[in-house]
Formats: C-alpha cells, structure tokens, sequence
C-alpha cells in the first residue's frame, strides 16, 4: 500500500515517542518502538480507525483540530508542527502563548551590532517589540513606536515623516492582513483595529479593501525631523526562531532631492 506523506511522517514520529512521555504504562511487549496506534489515537481524541486510514495514506486532509491533537499526542517541536500542517494542507495559526513569546536575545545582540542599520522586530500585529539604536534615532520624531500602524495612521509624525504616506498607510494595512493570520488569539488584534477604526478616518477603507501584501523589499523616501529628506532601502525577513515575527532592516542610501521613490 503506497503512503502518503503525512502517513508516513506519523509512523516516524509516533515511533520516537515513549509511553513514558505522555504519562501512559509501559507494561507489555510491544512489537515496535514508540505509542501503539490506539494510544495515539487516545491522546489526540480521534478513532483508532480514523488515525490508521491517516497512516495508510487513506486520509489525507484532516482538521485543524485533529492536527492540533495529533501534535499533541507525538510531542511535536515547533519545526514539526509546522511540518505536519503543511504536509496536510492546512493553515497553521499560533496560540496565544506562542503570540507573546519575547524576542531571543540572540537576535537581539545581532540587532545591537549594527550601528549603519536600523532594525525593528514585529509580532504578528505589527506592535513593535524592539528597536536597535538606529532605528530608534530613525524614528525620533514619533511620539509612540507601540505599534507601526498606529505610527502610520494615528502619530501626527506619520504624515510628514512618510513622504508618500498614502502609499505607506495602504502597504502597512495590507501586512496586518498578511501577518495578522498567525495571531488566533484576537484580543490585542480586536482592540487595535477598535482604536483605528475610531481614530483613524482612512483606516476603515483601507481595511475593507482586503489587500493582502507582506512586507518584502523596497526602497522610499522620509523626512527626518532632524536630517531632512532620506531615501532608505529596507527588507523584511521572517523570523525563524519565532514564527509570525518579522525583522526590518532599513539601511540609509543617502539624501533624496525629493519626495519620490
């Protein structure tokens, strides 16, 4: 019988997984390594038969619920439920732990070393989790980097220092919708979009268009308050260590002459 992928990837982790580690007996001769399929099946609230067909390769697209069991059951890393939801076909979306979970200092550290870079890190509703020095001095003129659409569409800062503002605020509300998928947990998405609906006039429209853009690479011109005119180049990188982050990197190419760009 011909598995498929997913099955196959069950099989493995199922045998690296101890009776042990999911607290359940040992007792018994057990003809593989690892859980019995009925055991499996128990921890992640399935049928033994519906987990068998799934490591036959007879189910292959199971639910976000049964997905969310099964990497429960195999004691899954990161990197493997990420895995396993791709391998089904489906969206894996963050709890709300995993929404709040700090930066590493490592990148932290990475971010310090760069004195001719500015660099920020968002989570997956753009609220600004940190800075280095040089994107702080970049964006000295805000009154709050709590959160970058908030900076866009409510700082007063935010009109004069995006020089193509219009541009800015319809690019940065179109990340909310490409980023915002990894936050399940909807109270902090919940009360920014209640604080720009009510504050911000364009927001509501902006919002209904659904455009959905991430962030990738490119190059615009702001006005420092202190430096004037500066074209900047910036890219977004997904954070690996700490999925649905993102890290900005803005690098100063030099003046600019004028508002394009």
């Amino acid at each position: 019988m011909s598995r498929s992928e997913l099955g196959e990837f069950l099989m493995t982790r199922r045998a690296r997984v101890t009776p042990e580690e999911v607290g359940m007996p040992a007792a018994g001769e057990r003809r593989v390594p690892g859980l019995r399929r009925d055991e499996v099946a128990a921890i992640a609230g399935v049928s033994v038969d519906y987990y068998r067909r799934l490591e036959q390769g007879k189910e292959t697209r199971p639910s976000e619920v049964v997905l969310a069991g099964l990497s429960r059951a195999l004691r899954l890393t990161e990197a493997e439920d990420r895995h396993l939801y791709a391998l089904a076909g489906a969206a894996r979306r963050l709890d709300e732990e995993a929404t709040v979970r700090p930066v590493p200092a490592e990148l932290l550290n990475l971010m310090d070393s760069w004195s001719d870079s500015g660099a920020i890190v968002l989570d997956p509703v753009l609220d600004v989790l940190a800075m280095n020095a040089a994107a702080r001095e970049l964006f000295a003129g805000f009154e709050e980097t709590a959160n970058l659409l908030e900076m866009v569409l409510l700082d007063p800062q935010g009109r004069r220092f995006f020089v193509e503002w219009q541009a800015s605020a319809e690019a940065t509300v179109a990340n909310l919708r490409a980023s915002a998928d990894f936050a399940v947990a909807p109270a902090r998405l919940r009360e920014l979009l209640d604080r720009l609906n009510a504050e911000s006039p364009e927001f509501p429209d902006l919002w209904a268009r659904h455009d959905v853009w991430p962030k990738t690479h490119e190059t615009k011109v702001l006005r420092h308050p202190a430096r004037g005119l500066l074209r900047i180049e910036f890219h977004a990188f997904d954070v690996a260590s700490v999925p649905g982050y993102q890290l900005l990197v803005y690098q100063e190419k030099g003046e600019a002459t004028d508002g394009g760009g």
